[in-house]
């Protein structure tokens, strides 16, 4: 019904993906409907686990050396330009002391996260797949699981200092998080996540930071975002660009069609959205 512009290959075989893609593809073609992003969360340590079949890797949290973190990128691009995915929602960029995040990081120091990070993101992008840091502004120092509940950053964002590199090296992609901000005098979400919240999207990430690729919230039907009210208008307000795993996707359409509607504002915050997705599909060259 062209309400979507991507499909997240959330759990799976490797060959049902391949197929799924292909059928897709086929689909989009014959409706003259433009391609999807295909998207996965094929970090090193999810990707076997995600992506049943796919060639085996060490996770992130037992690589020893950068040259190791640019084989295994290396690997999990070779799989996702097979199956046909051309967009990885990773590295995670984390700290890791946070137990849900922290198997999945390069470490707890700067000096590993960040230049394996990048060259995570080098590696991915060479092989014509979008790389995504998350999740800003950092879930490495927060207690609790935001696929749960909202939890939070008190006072200062340690995690801030692994996106500069990154962006500089002009990274694709970065992932938002449910996480809300207090005690923090400029930066404060007043009791919302992140995701929802302009002054961490708009003013820090993309104003302070100046970042200009696409900006994709965490999936949307985790609990720490999924009981807040018009919460898919919130984070496009708030300058995301891409709704990831809207609790109901045509709902979520028609909302957006509707807050189209009402004011410039959000004309010109939707627009400028739908014209980074377009341009990064022509980047990635299936457009």
């Amino acid at each position: 019904e062209n309400k979507i512009g991507g499909v997240l290959m959330l759990n799976g075989t490797k060959s049902q993906f391949t197929k799924w893609i292909s059928k897709y593809n086929h689909w989009n073609d014959s409706l003259n409907h433009l391609p999807f992003l295909y998207s996965a969360d094929a970090e090193p340590s999810l990707v076997n686990r995600k992506i049943i079949n796919s060639t085996p890797v060490k996770k992130a949290n037992k690589l020893q050396s950068k040259k190791e973190v640019i084989e295994v990128a290396n690997t999990i691009s070779m799989d996702l330009n097979e199956i046909g995915i051309n967009y990885n929602f990773a590295p995670v960029v984390d700290m890791s002391p946070n137990k849900t995040v922290g198997w999945r990081s390069f470490g707890h120091e700067p000096d590993s996260v960040i230049p394996w990070s990048a060259a995570f993101v080098k590696e991915t992008q060479k092989h014509q797949i979008m790389a995504t840091a998350k999740h800003f502004p950092g879930h490495g120092f927060v207690e609790g699981d935001t696929h749960k509940k909202l939890v939070y950053i008190d006072g200062e964002m340690k995690e801030l200092i692994n996106y500069p590199d990154l962006i500089e090296d002009h990274i694709m992609s970065i992932m938002i998080a449910h996480i809300a901000v207090r005690n923090n005098s400029k930066y404060s979400t007043s009791g919302l996540p992140a995701t929802t919240s302009r002054e961490i999207v708009t003013d820090l990430l993309k104003d302070s930071l100046g970042f200009k690729g696409l900006i994709v919230t965490d999936a949307m039907n985790m609990g720490g975002v999924s009981n807040i009210k018009n919460a898919n208008n919130l984070a496009v307000m708030a300058g995301c660009d891409i709704l990831l795993m809207p609790l109901d996707a045509s709902k979520a359409h028609t909302d957006l069609l509707e807050l189209y509607g009402e004011n410039e504002e959000a004309q010109a915050e939707i627009d400028n959205s739908v014209k980074k997705i377009i341009r990064a599909k022509l980047c990635l060259g299936i457009l």
